[in-house]
């Protein structure tokens, strides 16, 4: 079921109710032909929200924007507690709209679940794209620990240009925020699967694998052995970017996913 879509509307919400999901998943739909479905991160959806209408706008695709239950003041699934159990949410919503042929886009922990949903196996899903995931264990490139990071500190680790990173928001109360707290609950605080590197080799789809080459939260070494572990995977550096290139260097994140 969804809502309707407002007339004239540019990022058109569907509010869809998935017994896959067992709940609510706000959903933004850019409705054309190809279909995405672009995760995001952290940061939130507003870390996707300008990509998905440059990418919708120039393949003319239609491009779905998930918030991760629980972030954005949005509510948890019940039952979906866990990245895996995430990832399978959304392959019943791809059941649900009857799509085929998705490639799914997610960066940092949506790159995470971008693998999960790929080890799924689903028939409708086409390939994957890994834009600066985080999720495996590799000897030697720990995921940087960003706790307790000032902003200022966090944006330095997260762009290559630090002055391309959106002002934080106001600081309210102390300790972790909600979306901190809602990632947290999906990958456990060490933010990483020490079984998911070994179960990327079962993967049986197209993956791209892409890389800002200044990210000081997971370094390239961390995101070639993503690749490495992947039997039909390509691996792509962006210069000039860091952790999250969909918000720091988009028109080259395109051109990488485009470019196939």
């Amino acid at each position: 079921m969804s809502n309707p879509v407002p007339a004239g509307s540019l990022r058109p919400t569907r509010t869809l109710s998935t017994p896959a999901a067992g709940g609510v998943v706000t959903v933004e739909d850019r409705d054309h032909t190809r279909p995405f479905l672009l995760l995001h991160g952290g940061g939130g959806p507003a870390t996707v929200t300008g990509f998905a209408d440059l990418l919708a706008h120039r393949t003319h695709s239609r491009v779905l924007t998930p918030t991760h239950p629980g972030f954005g003041g949005t509510p948890r699934a019940p039952g979906v507690d866990s990245t895996r159990a995430l990832a399978a949410a959304y392959v019943g919503l791809l059941d649900e709209l009857g799509l085929s042929d998705v490639t799914v886009i997610g960066n940092s922990f949506g790159g995470w679940l971008a693998a999960e949903i790929a080890l799924l196996g689903s028939p409708r899903v086409g390939g994957a794209v890994i834009v600066d995931g985080i999720g495996i264990e590799v000897e030697g490139h720990p995921v940087t620990s960003v706790a307790g990071l000032a902003p200022a500190e966090l944006s330095k680790l997260s762009f290559h240009d630090p002055s391309k990173a959106p002002a934080p928001p106001a600081a309210g109360g102390t300790g972790p925020g909600p979306d901190v707290q809602a990632l947290i609950s999906y990958t456990g605080p060490a933010m990483s699967d020490p079984t998911l590197l070994d179960r990327l080799r079962t993967i049986d789809l197209p993956v791209h694998v892409i890389w800002g080459e200044s990210d000081g939260i997971v370094s390239t070494e961390y995101g070639k052995a993503y690749a490495a572990a992947i039997p039909m995977a390509k691996f792509t550096v962006l210069p000039r970017s860091g952790h999250l290139p969909q918000v720091e260097t988009p028109e080259e994140l395109l051109g990488a996913i485009t470019d196939l």
